[in-house]
Parts: C-alpha cells; structure tokens; sequence
C-alpha cells in the first residue's frame, strides 16, 4: 500500500524554542496512524504544518506523489486534509446543520435549499447513532455532542486525509465505541486517518502504525504490535514512570462544604457534603448534570433553591465573584473559553485571581507576582520558552496546566476540576495527581468530575453519581465497583 503522505526533515522553530526538529513520517493510505507524545513534544505544531496554519522553516510535504514546500489551509482542504482539533471550531449559534455544511453551497436558485440541508445533515448524524437535533444551536449542546459535531462537519467534505486530535476525550463509552464504528468505516472506504491520543489504550485498539515525538524530533515509528504500553511510555518521556496513579492515604477533616437540595434548571435538588482532605468524585454519563451542578456551587448558573454551608456556615453565592470570596475555585472542563484567557501571559493568567493580595495601593507587586508564576510554573512543569509567553501559544496541555496552577494560586479552600486531565498526557497526568494528593494532604476539599472511569476511582475517596441531573447512588471508597457506578449512572437503581 503506497503513501498518502509523507513528510521530510519538516523544521519549525519559534523564539526560544525548536518545535520540529527535521522530523520525517510517512502515512500509508487507509491506515490509521497513531502521533503520541507529551505535551509539547511537537504533535501540534506538525499538524499545523500538514493543514497550512503554520509555515514551516525548511523541508518538504509530498501528498499522494506531489511535492509542496509548505501547505496554505485553502491548498490543504482543496487537497482533502481535513482536521479535528481539542478546541472547537463551532459557531455556537448556528444550527447543528449551518455548522457543519459550513462554507458548502447548498442552493436553490439564489436560496438556500432547506430541505436539502435538514436531509444531508441527517443523513451524516445517521453515522453516529445517537440523537442530534440538526435544527439546534450548537450552544446549546453539552462538549460532547459539540465534539461530534466538529466529526461530523469533517466526515461531510471528501476528505482523504482524517486527522483527529483528542476526539474521544469529551465521549462517553458508548460514544467512543461510535468513533471506533466510524474509524473502522473511514478505513474501508480508503480513508487515511493521524489519530492523537493521551489515552494509550485507543492507540492498541485502533491505530496500525504509531510515530513517537519527543522534544520536537521523532524518537521511535513501528507498527503497534511492535511496542506494549510501557515501551511507549518510556519513548514519550525519556525514562520509566512510576505507577500512574498515587498512593492515597487520606486523613479527612470537618465538613469544608456541604450543599443542601440546591437545584437549577437541569438540576433536581443535590444534597452532598466534602471534607477537608476529601477528594469527592461526581460520576456519571455526559449530560447527566455534573458541570451544570459544579456550575450551580460556583455561582456561574443561577439557582432555584437549596443553601450552600462552608464549614458551617450559611453562605450565599449568586456569582463566580461570591464563590472566590468564600474560597471556592473551578477548573472548567472548557479550557479554551472558560479556564484561561488565550491571549494574555502566562504570568498574567496564573496571577489573575490573586492580584489584590499582591497589590499594594493600586500597583502590582512584580516580585511577588514572580515568586507565585515561577513557582506554580515549576510545580506543574508548565513547558514555555518564558512567562511572558501568550497562552494561546502553548500546546493543548499546558493551557490545562496554567488554568490549574490560576486557581492554585489562589490558596482556595474548595477546588472544582472539571475534567482536570482532559487532553493532558500521560507524564503531565502524573503530575496533576500528585499535586492533587499534595492539596488534599494540606486540607484542601476536592470534587473532581472525570469521565474516565479508572480515573474516577483510583482519585476519589467517596463518590456520587449523577443521573439526568439527580443524584442517584453515593459510594465509599471500599464499594466502588465499575458496574454499579454505571447502573446509578444509567438510573438503574438496585
């Protein structure tokens, strides 16, 4: 089988950093091949290369015979490389529809041909199997509905090229067993597929051939029945890793946060509590009410009734603002719009919610604001050639990293993670859960959201799962079970 693709000594170099390193791959066509590395190891940066979003220094790209010294986004698409990249590209209020048959014309005369669009949209949504409105705006829909969205807008142009970057982190189990039906298709039809993932384990169910990047150079390409698990992990970050997931021995405190019937629009009432020391996992199918109900505790959604206690006293928290104030801070699982702000320093976003406590008559302390960047910065190994480095020019995940050490700065009682290693790789994942332990072991109380279930219970000391906005089963520690978490998560009560 020939190749779709192929790269040769591709060399991109930004200020202070070599992100391609005269890095050469080829793609066969129809074979799904796996792209892994750490976060900033240049996955990113070459598939910008691929599609024309970034030129790069030297090299040269050859797609199915032809030679090109770089790519434009018109000449990639023109060509049939299309893209599916972690953060969306939606026009949230435009229809399911408009979006994905977005700069296609679909005319009647000088109109467009309505019934046409509602057919094509529903014929491309049959693939996935589940219900989507073609009609709604693409803001109304949860992250992974919108994730499939962007899929489907793909899959509708004649692509010959598939690139997806993280398309299962937002799915649940059943939607990611979707994808695998569609990938497997794409592949008989001759569709060639770059399929990035953190989660190592789709690499063995899906891919065929995997390319290993480390620090801007490829260090390892075979097929992946020619590496295990481990083997990768050590290609990726250049040693052995200890066991994923920490040794938790926890020492529970008071009652930090307690939550009485508080309900909202998709919330029925919740009654819950968190203790210091505590990591509390809220567990549960996509759209089954987790983040509308972190939402609701953190002010951000307004609510219809219940009471929110810290550490025994009433509270009202009508606003993110409030919720700051009485130490309560949240991680969005939507990083792009919600945790940072792309287009300020790093510096900027990690001293953002703490610049009153290091301001003295209107004026920022720079030494102070140093310590805190350079220490959160180091603690969470956030890779930047500099702190003045605009977020948006950080890979995937180390924007998750900066939104994390913002709110860790803030010295907050509560911490909400939304979602915390969504996108992250597996060396920064073993990052982030030791830091987690080491916040619980200073007393901080935590409630973690994660879709991953071996996530969920390897991090959690008590758990409650959520069904269709209610809660419907709690489990310690000693119960946790995959199967009953997913009958509470299904409202399959015993």
């Amino acid at each position: 089988m020939g190749n779709i693709l192929e790269i040769h000594d591709l060399t991109k170099t930004y200020p202070g950093v070599i992100a391609l390193d005269n890095v050469s791959i080829n793609i066969k066509k129809g074979e799904v091949h796996a792209l892994v590395g750490e976060n900033g190891a240049g996955k990113s940066t070459l598939i910008k290369t691929i599609t024309g979003a970034s030129k790069p220094d030297s090299g040269k790209i050859i797609f199915e015979g032809k030679e090109y010294p770089f790519m434009t986004p018109r000449l990639s698409g023109d060509l049939g490389i299309e893209a599916i990249y972690q953060e969306f590209n939606l026009a949230p209020s435009l229809s399911v529809q408009e979006n994905i048959f977005m700069g296609t014309r679909i005319n009647k005369g000088i109109f467009i041909d309505t019934k046409a669009l509602l057919k094509k949209s529903k014929e491309v949504l049959d693939n996935f199997n589940v219900e989507i409105d073609p009609l709604v705006p693409v803001g109304s829909l949860s992250v992974a509905y919108m994730q499939l969205v962007e899929i489907a807008k793909a899959l509708a142009k004649k692509c010959k090229l598939l690139i997806m970057d993280e398309p299962t982190a937002p799915l649940t189990d059943n939607e990611v067993e979707i994808l695998y039906d569609l990938i497997k298709t794409l592949k008989e039809k001759g569709v060639s597929i770059i399929y990035i993932s953190h989660r190592l384990d789709e690499i063995f169910h899906v891919c065929d051939t995997v390319t290993i990047m480390r620090d801007g150079k490829v260090v390892k390409n075979c097929g992946v029945n020619e590496i295990d698990k481990d083997q990768m992990i050590y290609y990726m970050v250049g040693h052995t890793m200890s066991e994923k997931y920490p040794q938790r021995n926890p020492h529970f405190g008071n009652k930090v946060l307690e939550i009485k019937d508080l309900e909202g629009q998709d919330n029925q009432p919740s009654s819950f509590y968190v203790r210091a020391g505590e990591i509390l996992g809220l567990a549960g199918l996509v759209g089954a009410g987790r983040t509308e109900l972190a939402r609701l505790i953190f002010g951000a959604d307004k609510k219809s009734g219940g009471d929110i206690y810290i550490n025994g006293q009433k509270v009202e928290i009508n606003s993110p603002k409030d919720a700051i104030s009485n130490g309560i801070a949240y991680v969005s699982e939507d990083r792009k719009n919600l945790g940072v702000i792309l287009k300020f320093p790093v510096s900027w976003n990690i001293t953002l919610p703490i610049l009153k406590s290091i301001s003295h008559f209107g004026f920022i302390d720079l030494k102070k604001e140093d310590e805190y960047v350079c220490q959160y910065k180091d603690a969470l190994r956030i890779k930047t050639p500099s702190v003045n480095q605009l977020v948006n020019n950080l890979s995937g995940g180390n924007q998750q990293k900066v939104a994390v050490a913002k709110w860790l700065a803030s010295h907050s009682k509560i911490l909400i993670l939304d979602e915390p290693t969504r996108g992250i790789d597996v060396g920064a994942k073993e990052e982030i859960y030791e830091l987690i332990n080491h916040l619980t072991d200073q007393g901080l109380a935590i409630i973690m959201i994660s879709s991953e279930m071996e996530e969920i219970m390897k991090m959690s000391d008590r758990m409650i799962v959520l069904s269709e906005g209610r809660i419907t089963g709690e489990l310690s520690k000693f119960e946790f079970n995959q199967e009953k978490i997913l009958r509470y998560a299904s409202n399959i009560v015993e």
